[in-house]
């Protein structure tokens, strides 16, 4: 199995992570196209430097051309600018509505979209928690909204281009102090971070500093599957990303560490024979009094907003109505988001819901190599035997726009070249 694992000894920040994975391989060019893509007014910018003498990729997000810069490292003015704006210029802040619009707009993939939706949907609700307000009520200030947008879509991006079945991470080390922020001097963690790293092994460590940010803590929520000690493993790859900081003594580094893994904690199996399963929530409506137009643009709300699937099938309702019922399967976490847009979007007047369990393959991507460019191939595995292999939709379609080839003609030749890879 392949694996990633993150070595959070000094926490993880967007752009620590960011750096891990581009010092482990991901190209830096592919998270210029995309922030090139996201259209913010942003840029993206690397370098080499070291920390407590241990080199590391450092990559920075240049909002007008400045560097974000560490909250307790604005300079006092700057920072009481800060504040204020973050108190009173609402007239300059997204939304995470307008957010979610924003990276469903971005030409990634499917996948990438829906990981990038719920870490921001992960970030919104622990503010909205923490502040006790509505979640439309959260407003992320526009410089501050672009840096984190930059670094979620690129997170999930990278962690796609990864290419590994699983994500782990050690306990992270929140570093400790206070640290000042839009509603005045805090306590590190920060409420939001501390929000988001519920049930995650924490710990403080001799850095009197914030070592996980709020974007960081949200990335590692959504993607890390467990958090345990370095597993055994093969090692391929090490990635060093580095913070904005450089402590004496300590080097201010996230290392990323990728191999392969027979060992690697898998979900609870209810026998050696049966696939592992995973909770989810299922939310359901019934509608019979909506623009069917309006269907399928709630389905791609929530697909936005981190839906694992959304599909509707035929009912018929009473007095005979033709009607529609509105399923979506999603992580426990993301409940109140998906059924608040089945409120606000549709007629219905009321969502079941309720928590399964359900059974899921072991998952990994290889890629073929066609005359028109590279396919990713899915593959599903139970017990190490491949049982399933489907070609990635997203990167057939286009192919087969930019080379006018039927779809299907696309789809078959990935399936071919892959069969014929696996047959030897």
């Amino acid at each position: 199995m392949r694996i990633a694992y993150l070595d959070c000894f000094s926490g993880i920040s967007g752009d620590m992570f960011l750096g891990a994975l581009v010092d482990a391989g991901v190209p830096f060019e592919l998270f210029e196209g995309t922030v090139s893509a996201l259209e913010v007014g942003v840029a993206l910018e690397r370098s080499r430097v070291t920390r407590n003498g241990l080199s590391a990729t450092k990559i920075d997000v240049l909002v007008n051309g400045q560097k974000d810069l560490p909250r307790e490292e604005f300079p006092s003015e700057q920072r009481e600018k800060q504040e204020h704006k973050g108190r009173h210029e609402h007239s300059h802040a997204r939304s995470l509505a307008s957010i979610l619009k924003i990276i469903a707009a971005v030409p990634i993939g499917d996948s990438a979209k829906k990981t990038s939706s719920a870490i921001f949907t992960a970030l919104a609700e622990a503010e909205a928690k923490v502040h006790d307000i509505d979640i439309e009520q959260v407003h992320f200030h526009e410089v501050g909204a672009a840096d984190a947008i930059v670094d979620i879509v690129c997170a999930a991006v990278g962690a796609e281009e990864l290419k590994v079945e699983q994500i782990l991470a050690s306990p992270l080390n929140v570093g400790g102090g206070t640290v000042h922020c839009a509603h005045g001097v805090m306590p590190v963690p920060a409420p939001a971070t501390l929000e988001l790293l519920r049930g995650v092994p924490i710990y403080s460590g001799e850095v009197q500093n914030e070592l996980v940010t709020p974007t960081g803590a949200a990335i590692a929520r959504t993607l890390v599957s467990r958090y345990v000690p370095l597993p055994l493993m093969t090692t391929d790859k090490v990635g060093y990303g580095a913070g904005s900081r450089d402590f004496a003594g300590h080097s201010n580094v996230l290392r990323l560490v990728i191999g392969e893994s027979n060992n690697a904690p898998q979900p609870a199996q209810t026998s050696p024979h049966e696939p592992p399963t995973e909770a989810i929530i299922i939310l359901e409506a019934n509608l019979d009094d909506l623009n069917p137009q309006v269907i399928g643009y709630v389905a791609d709300q929530l697909l936005c907003a981190g839906a694992l699937d959304v599909f509707t099938t035929a009912a018929q309702m009473k007095k005979g109505r033709p009607g529609t019922l509105l399923t979506a399967l999603a992580a426990p976490g993301l409940e109140a988001r998906l059924r608040d847009i089945l409120f606000s979007e549709t007629s219905t007047l009321g969502v079941r819901t309720r928590r399964e369990e359900r059974y899921v393959l072991a998952r990994r991507h290889e890629t073929v190599r066609t005359a028109w460019g590279d396919i990713r191939i899915k593959i599903g595995s139970l017990n190490g035997v491949d049982s399933n292999a489907a070609p990635e939709y997203e990167d057939c379609r286009r192919i087969a726009t930019v080379h006018r080839v039927p779809l299907k003609t696309v789809m078959e030749e990935a399936l071919r070249l892959y069969l014929d890879k696996k047959n030897g």
